[in-house]
């Protein structure tokens, strides 16, 4: 598996585009600077060290640019290359165009944490070609593949970008989670049961809520309408033949509590946690974004579970420390 480029924050995915670039253009890459548009380019200006060959290096201004998304796509998808003139290559050619009518563009070169295929390289760069009004050989696409090989030339890229995981926003990955969400899917009942179906609290769920600063109006609804699954999905993973699923599920926990204790000073309530969880994850894996309500659920239960978010045993540690 390759670098977690989604889970960047955007400027950090903009200061390891500018490490990769380095590696391709050379040493003289100026870092991005956000111009009168908003637009964030990097720049290098001369000859390039061998790129896109030794043969017939860029020459020029070459401008770069980074497109980050916290989803896992491709350069083909609609929103990025698409007819429209909100599709971020449309947008993004308008920019260059400029640029280039200014004198101030000679080459592009854009990066984006998405997967590139030949085909689609090959008329993405006559698309951008046309619009901005310069050689096909002047334009050059790097996708993760190209980002991988950066990090193959120079292992200490994301180093040199000085980029700290804790520094960023609250992400977390959807991919594991998913198997365990489908999984579940196919092993219980959705419909509604009586108060009786809903399973004891661990521990006080009131006491769990204060110590978390969940409000009791989000508490009581996500038990109303998801407590009926919680003995379900406790069932569901203690039964001997779910114990790969149950390891994936305990694993899932264990990152996504860690990454909110990193970010807790971020968010004031944990309802607001648990909203961006949950968005976070329905927007990264279509398959959660399918089971919506069944992914609110296995978050709402590693909550009620005392798998994610403080518990008593949390606070007497920090009393013991104080």
């Amino acid at each position: 598996m390759g670098y977690p480029y989604e889970d960047l924050a955007e400027a950090q995915f903009e200061a390891l585009v500018v490490q990769a670039a380095k590696v391709q253009l050379g040493k003289g890459v100026q870092a991005f600077a956000t111009g009168v548009d908003g637009g964030r380019d990097a720049r290098f200006e001369g000859l390039a060290d061998g790129f896109p060959s030794y043969s017939r290096p860029w020459d020029g201004i070459s401008i770069i640019q980074a497109k980050h998304t916290y989803s896992y796509g491709y350069f083909s998808d609609s929103d990025f290359s698409g007819d429209t003139e909100t599709s971020v290559l449309n947008k993004e050619i308008v920019r260059a165009k400029r640029l280039h009518d200014e004198g101030m563009l000679d080459n592009y070169l854009l990066y984006s944490n998405r997967f590139l295929t030949a085909n689609s390289n090959e008329a993405l760069v006559r698309q951008l070609a046309s619009g901005i009004g310069i050689p096909t050989e002047s334009i050059h696409l790097c996708g993760v593949e190209a980002l991988d090989e950066a990090f193959r030339e120079e292992p200490r890229l994301a180093q040199l970008a000085g980029i700290n995981p804790l520094d960023g926003p609250l992400i977390v990955s959807s991919r594991e989670l998913a198997e365990v969400v489908e999984a579940i899917a196919q092993g219980i009942n959705f419909e509604f049961a009586s108060a009786d179906s809903r399973p004891q609290d661990r521990t006080s769920l009131a006491r769990k809520n204060e110590l978390n600063a969940m409000t009791e109006k989000t508490s009581t609804r996500l038990m109303r309408n998801y407590g009926h699954l919680l003995r379900q999905i406790q069932k569901f993973l203690a039964e001997p033949g779910n114990a790969r699923i149950r390891q994936i599920y305990v694993d899932c926990a264990e990152d996504f509590d860690l990454k909110i204790v990193a970010h807790k000073q971020q968010h004031h309530t944990f309802d607001s946690v648990f909203g961006r969880l949950v968005d976070i994850l329905v927007s990264r894996d279509s398959l959660l974004g399918r089971n919506r309500r069944l992914t609110r659920a296995v978050v709402f239960y590693m909550y009620w579970n005392c798998d994610i978010g403080d518990t008593e045993e949390d606070a007497r540690a920090v009393s013991r420390q104080a």
